[in-house]
């Protein structure tokens, strides 16, 4: 897909992955509209990429429904088009399911699955009516097996990638591409800065940067790929365990060991940087 003069929203946009696929759609010359609930992280990213393309903000709260359908009517006002949707706000309240409050297990599932089939649906008259363009959905390899301490955030990754999947399915011959990301760890304060509290055997996998997540973005909205997962050796390892949970259970220790060495040597790194 060329991107020149075309309109892309990214929620999430102010941090991390977001603001990553923020600056690779600017190089390329794409119109953007970053949402967040920070309009102060917005106008950061904004006032760097503003002298290579238009910039536009929208700070909100992505389960705010009415919101959302303000948002695609200011996108619409201020570019006279909308092209691609990337579904990138996230949440996660780590623990086990009797340790988490309900009322964060149910903002998981509101931000990560609810709000991206919300926006979804909102975008696609809009893309029709630009002739074509694509909804990007970051899900994570989280939902691709079981990963405890991670229930809830992994049943909503699961149901996004399924929506992305089936969603591909119906807007066949529609020129509108429906796909999604699975990112394993990704180097971003979503979980370097919460280290104690993330599970070790996370670590035990490559990880991805913010902006290699973006380009995958990028990608995904011109090529005939329905998911894109990263590291693929992570993804293939992730699709084994799913087929054959006697695997996983047989792999645990193992990678559990693993990334507790790696996640100590992290945290080593993290005080070292405090003390300089």
């Amino acid at each position: 897909m060329i991107f020149k003069d075309k309109t892309v929203i990214i929620t999430g946009g102010s941090e991390g992955v977001g603001a990553a696929t923020a600056r690779l759609f600017a190089e390329a010359g794409a119109n953007l509209m970053l949402v967040a609930r920070s309009k102060k992280n917005l106008e950061a990213v904004a006032t760097e990429l503003r002298d290579k393309t238009r910039v536009e903000l929208f700070a909100m709260d992505v389960t705010d429904a009415d919101a959302c359908v303000d948002l695609f009517k200011k996108a619409d006002f201020e570019f006279g088009r909308i092209d691609v949707l990337v579904n990138n706000a996230g949440y996660h309240a780590r623990g086990d399911v009797r340790e988490v409050p309900a009322e964060e297990l149910g903002r998981i599932i509101d931000v990560n699955l609810k709000a991206p089939i919300i926006l979804t649906r909102l975008a696609l008259p809009y893309l029709e009516d630009a002739g074509g363009g694509a909804i990007i959905n970051v899900a994570s390899l989280h939902g691709r097996l079981a990963s405890v301490g991670a229930t809830t955030y992994s049943s909503s990754k699961f149901g996004l990638r399924i929506f992305t999947l089936a969603l591909g399915q119906e807007l066949e011959g529609s020129g509108i591409k429906a796909a999604v990301v699975s990112p394993g760890p990704v180097d971003t304060g979503f979980i370097m800065e919460n280290l104690d509290d993330v599970d070790d055997i996370v670590f035990s996998q490559p990880m991805s940067s913010a902006e290699q997540v973006g380009q995958a973005i990028l990608d995904l909205c011109g090529n005939n790929i329905a998911e894109q997962a990263m590291p693929t050796s992570s993804g293939i390892l992730a699709t084994l365990v799913y087929l054959m949970p006697w695997l996983g259970k047989r792999l645990r220790p193992m990678l559990q060991k693993k990334g507790e060495r790696v996640k100590a040597r992290l945290i080593a790194e993290r005080r070292q940087q405090e003390k300089a």
